[in-house]
């Protein structure tokens, strides 16, 4: 018979704690979604804790939508998350390989170099003249290219890389395998976990792009959505996503709870990135590399 697992007193207050603080994360983003779908005459009057909408409305995403901008910055969000991780998830993982390769020539220097460039950055002006100099001003790809490698990143996986037995290397060598194919039909498949990990991470970043979009990037028609919602949610400029409505008349705009708009347009912002997380989550392996060598 099986023992009935009892838990002592610093366990369930472990958990207690853990489950109040995730009620402080997952709350707010309720309340959010509630206030968002609410009717506009009484969602204004609602309060922080509240998690079930008042009434039932659509208008919020409505008049997201039927803005010219919107659209567009979400597909503009998308070129740039996509490509952009794949840049940098692609640069990442051959220059960890190279950098984890016993023979390296100078990597002691590099590394040192990396570190050096990690903990002191050199700010947005040296960065802002290159993309300059470089023809990419007003060009998605000036954000695009920028930080197409993160070192802290690519320090993690190193880490990976060099947990894989120095004996398949040696075993794909003898094989004849060179260094591609080493990298992409033995090193990568036993590092996924890893390489999910770290491309869920470069996408966030990428989706949440606002910064630098918002100096590089002056033309509305090409700006990422993260850059339209500043506007609206921080600097609360209206206009940015209420102009000319074609669907409604100015009586329902007058009508409309614009904080309830913001969080719709919250929602817009993060509901995408939210469907990657189960995605990923499958890459997360345990014993990834048992039965792969016997030593």
């Amino acid at each position: 018979m099986k023992k009935k697992k009892r838990f002592s007193l610093f366990q369930i207050v472990l958990m207690v704690m853990l489950f109040l603080l995730t009620l402080t994360m997952i709350v707010p983003l309720l309340h959010i979604l509630a206030r968002s779908l609410s009717d506009p005459l009484q969602s204004g009057s609602m309060g922080g804790l509240e998690i079930l909408p008042r009434g039932f409305s659509l208008i919020n995403y409505q008049v997201l939508f039927s803005n010219k901008n919107v659209v567009p910055a979400i597909f503009n969000s998308i070129f740039i998350t996509v490509v952009g991780t794949l840049i940098n998830i692609g640069l990442t993982i051959m220059a960890a390989y190279v950098l984890t390769r016993p023979g390296l020539v100078g990597k002691r220097v590099l590394m040192v170099f990396f570190i050096i460039m990690m903990l002191f950055d050199p700010g947005i002006v040296p960065e802002y003249i290159v993309i300059r100099k470089l023809g990419l001003m007003g060009s998605q790809w000036s954000v695009i290219l920028c930080q197409a490698v993160n070192v802290y990143y690519l320090i993690i996986m190193m880490r990976y890389f060099e947990a894989v037995p120095l004996s398949l290397y040696d075993a794909a060598r003898i094989d004849g395998a060179g260094h591609m194919c080493i990298l992409f039909k033995i090193v990568t498949p036993l590092a996924k976990a890893g390489i999910a990990t770290l491309t869920m991470f470069y996408g966030v970043l990428r989706w949440n792009e606002y910064y630098r979009a918002g100096i590089y990037i002056s033309s509305i028609s090409k700006v990422p959505l993260q850059v339209i919602l500043r506007k609206f949610v921080v600097d609360g400029d209206v206009t940015t996503l209420v102009g000319t409505q074609n669907l409604m008349d100015y009586n329902a705009l007058a009508q409309l709870d614009y904080t309830a708009l913001q969080y719709a347009t919250i929602i817009v912002a993060i509901v995408p990135i939210l469907l990657v997380y189960p995605l990923v989550l499958k890459f997360y392996t345990k014993n990834v590399m048992a039965g792969g060598v016997k030593e």
